[in-house]
């Protein structure tokens, strides 16, 4: 009987995979505009069947977004992990969240913007977006505090001001990436080299905590 369920389970999860691989074509055919006709059209099924899987069309977003986001922060842990000083960590980092948004634009924009003029099917309104993009953007920011108080020496307010920083450096990348994307007024280079400009000052300042990975 268990041996019967597991098989079961596993089914599901591989079903469940394969229809996010479909969405992950529309979205990056469509962007925002990708609507749950089209997806269930690319997995070859009819909507109400994508609905049994995922509950709505909030549910599949959330289930596209976890994961996008489990994969960007995989990359970034990695950056703040690579054998360099703290400099070149902090350069890596902000190129691997633009280097992510940049490669898949058409992502990043089903993920952080509702579908403001973008063609959908009739009776299939757009993704809402803008109720699920702030999540995401708390969830990267409590992530990085941690790895911040687990590095740095933030003295007795560490915990503090490690959310601080976390959530305000999210905040940064996540509004100047959105702006270079638009409009790309310099190369990702220059974008890396000036956002650093900005968080050195007291990052460099601060000593690693004792006992931490070191940063």
């Amino acid at each position: 009987m268990e041996t019967t369920q597991r098989t079961a389970e596993q089914r599901a999860a591989q079903r469940r995979r394969e229809l996010l691989d479909a969405a992950d074509r529309v979205v990056l055919r469509d962007g925002p505009g990708a609507s749950m006709n089209a997806i269930a059209a690319e997995a070859g099924i009819t909507k109400p069947i994508l609905y049994r899987h995922f509950g709505d069309k909030g549910g599949l977003y959330s289930a596209l977004a976890k994961r996008h986001t489990d994969a960007l922060l995989a990359s970034l842990r990695a950056a703040l992990d690579a054998p360099a000083d703290r400099r070149e960590r902090v350069e890596a980092t902000l190129d691997t969240y633009l280097a992510a948004i940049e490669a898949r634009p058409q992502v990043y924009r089903f993920l952080m913007h509702p579908a403001d003029g973008e063609p959908v099917a009739a009776g299939d309104p757009a993704f809402d977006a803008g109720r699920h993009s702030a999540p995401l953007l708390r969830l990267m920011g409590e992530e990085l505090a941690e790895v911040i108080a687990e590095r740095v020496d933030l003295g007795p307010r560490g915990g503090e001001l490690a959310r601080a920083w976390g959530h305000g450096i999210v905040g940064m990348m996540h509004a100047a990436g959105d702006w270079w994307l638009a409009e790309r007024p310099c190369d990702r280079a220059a974008l890396v080299s000036a956002l650093a400009d900005l968080l050195w000052g007291r990052l460099a300042a601060a000593g690693d905590k004792a006992g931490g990975p070191g940063f």
